[in-house]
């Protein structure tokens, strides 16, 4: 990002409130809730067995509302290409925004919209091939891949476009929550290659593919470890910003719940499909945590509080 956390401190201090950056903002985080939202209908659509309701891509039986073929698992992949459409054009319209009022916001924006916009082209061409390639297993894994990290995009995004100042205590825990981002990222993506090989049930059944399982089963421990060094941290931390202390506390509580659905999920061999959703979903909210905390430890820095403009 080319302007300094400096100088973007420095507009919002000479102009509170600029409409341009708040709509912006709000925008940005309408987006993420839609994409975790998407994500969920995604789990949904696997784990209900939907993952071609629909014989065709884009449309669906030929249609834009299948009426007539309509049922649960026809509905949940419909919706989700429906949910994954609103978010493509409400990513263009946000590359639109910050082209057009380049003028009073960070120079970086531009470019960070059209990232988020290059991340949703290829996940809906990934989404198109999971249909064409008959669900093959890489390309659902990396169609989950990408939604993390275009969700991951929007929350660096909406971070950095918020007021605020830091205490700077936290140059050390960036590093830490880095870690733990990454990590709980590659846990999703071996979760993601668990369900789309169907690993569970083949483990259970007839021993196949438990090396899958197991990877995914071991990488619990340093995800996990990760996470709660990070909670620690905060803990431990005096003189904390309250933003970074709950977010901090937000992934202690993810994460412990994360484990519970992930036990009783496994205990019930995926029998359970809302368990399974809820797993799936709910460890995407833990990254979008960490990610949030790790974006704004970076920004955590003592910045001089500049005279208000009268």
């Amino acid at each position: 990002m080319t302007e300094s956390v400096l100088q973007h401190q420095t507009r919002l201090t000479q102009n509170p409130s600029p409409n341009a950056i708040v709509w912006i903002r709000r925008l940005v985080w309408k987006i993420a809730i839609a994409t975790l939202l998407l994500m969920a209908i995604g789990s949904a659509t696997r784990v209900m067995n939907a993952g071609l309701a629909c014989p065709d891509w884009p449309l669906c039986y030929g249609q834009l509302v299948p009426s007539q073929q309509m049922n649960l698992q026809v509905f949940l992949e419909w919706f989700h290409r429906l949910d994954a459409a609103l978010i493509g054009f409400s990513t263009i319209a946000l590359v639109g925004l910050s082209v057009w009022f380049r003028s009073i916001l960070p120079k970086w924006l531009p470019w960070a919209s059209l990232l988020a916009l290059g991340l949703i082209v290829f996940q809906g061409v990934l989404g198109g091939l999971t249909v064409t390639q008959l669900l093959r297993f890489d390309i659902v894994t990396a169609h989950l891949g990408t939604a993390l990290l275009f969700f991951a995009t929007l929350i660096i995004i909406a971070i950095n476009l918020t007021p605020y100042q830091g205490t700077g205590v936290a140059h050390q825990l960036k590093w830490f929550g880095l870690t733990a981002a990454v990590l709980i990222y590659l846990q999703s993506l071996l979760g993601g290659l668990v369900g789309s090989r169907w690993a569970v049930h083949q483990c259970l059944a007839d021993s196949h593919l438990c090396i899958v399982m197991n990877s995914h089963l071991l990488g619990v421990i340093p995800a996990t470890l990760s996470t709660l060094i990070v909670v620690y941290l905060a803990w431990r931390t005096p003189g904390l910003h309250q933003g970074l202390r709950k977010l901090a506390y937000s992934a202690f509580c993810l994460v412990f719940l994360q484990i519970l659905l992930g036990v009783a999920t496994l205990r019930l061999h995926l029998q359970v499909e809302p368990l399974t959703v809820a797993h799936h979903t709910v460890g995407a909210a833990l990254f979008g945590t960490l990610v949030a905390f790790t974006a704004l430890s970076f920004r955590d820095r003592l910045l001089p509080i500049l005279p208000k403009m009268v």
